[in-house]
């Protein structure tokens, strides 16, 4: 997910994103842990992606 699209998202459909890419995060370790994952990229794309939301709720919070 590219920042541009992040930052479209109200809050609430930013932590909803975030819940959905936590468990999916879960769901690839699981995966690679039983060497069932074939792109080994993707726990790092989603982790990245993990942390642009955080980026983006923390730049919309006030001071």
């Amino acid at each position: 997910m590219k920042m541009y699209e992040i930052r479209a998202l109200t809050d609430d459909q930013i932590q909803e994103e975030l819940d959905k890419s936590y468990k999916e995060l879960m769901n690839l370790r699981f995966r690679d842990a039983t060497n069932q994952l074939t792109d080994t990229n993707q726990p790092r794309k989603t982790r990245k992606d993990i942390a642009r939301m955080l980026t983006c709720l923390r730049e919309r919070q006030p001071y």
